[in-house]
Formats: structure tokens, C-alpha cells, sequence
């Protein structure tokens, strides 16, 4: 099983396409490291509930911050103290590593954002 601390020392790797999304297995175990994220078809996801609005748009900027570093964008759904994010690889449509790092890093920033 990889750990979710594995994951936050890993960089994104560019992707566009041409290699095979993760097997079931390959994404299972990737999950087992993650808490409380779930896969949903090809996607993973995972939502988290804030104080309110305020909290959960400093949290959507932090987000937005961990995915212009890694070049890896989520999908991200706000309802006033809900965020669900929603990762997947569209180049290969399914999942890459890539997903699992940047769920990682984002479960890494809520911890630190101690009002959720």
C-alpha cells in the first residue's frame, strides 16, 4: 500500500494521453494511502464540509494553489460550506498517479486548515 505521505513527495508528471489509465488494483491501493476519498466510475472524490462559505473559499484558494503547482486541475463543485473535488486524468480518461498525488496534497492542506 502507498502511504498518503509517499504521495505528498511526488511531482506530477505531465500527461497527454498515449498511456493507459490505472488498472482497478493500481487505483485501489493508491486509495487504500488516501483518507476518505472514494472512486466514483473513473473519477476520485472526496468531499469536505467547512464552518462556512468564507472558510471553504480560503480552502478552494488553497486547492487552486496545490493545482497550478502539480499542472494538475480537479474539478471543484462549492456549495456555501461544501467542497466536493473530483480528480481524474482526462488525457487518458481514468486514472493516473497523478490524481492520487494531487488528492494527497489536498488532504495534506485541510489538515493544516484545522476549521473544517
Amino acid at each position: 500500500m502507498v502511504q498518503a505521505c509517499d504521495l505528498t513527495k511526488k511531482k506530477c508528471k505531465p500527461c497527454e494521453g498515449g498511456v493507459p489509465p490505472l488498472s482497478g488494483n493500481e487505483a485501489k491501493n493508491l486509495l487504500a494511502g488516501l483518507e476518505g476519498w472514494k472512486i466514483s466510475g473513473v473519477h476520485i472524490e472526496k468531499e469536505f464540509l467547512f464552518k462556512d462559505f468564507v472558510e471553504n473559499m480560503k480552502f478552494v484558494n488553497r486547492v487552486a494553489e496545490i493545482a497550478e503547482a502539480e499542472g494538475h486541475h480537479p474539478d471543484l463543485y462549492i456549495h456555501y460550506n461544501k467542497l466536493k473535488v473530483i480528480l481524474w486524468t482526462h488525457a487518458v480518461s481514468g486514472l493516473t498517479e497523478n490524481d492520487f498525488i494531487v488528492a494527497a496534497k489536498v488532504d495534506e492542506a485541510s489538515h493544516a486548515n484545522s476549521s473544517h
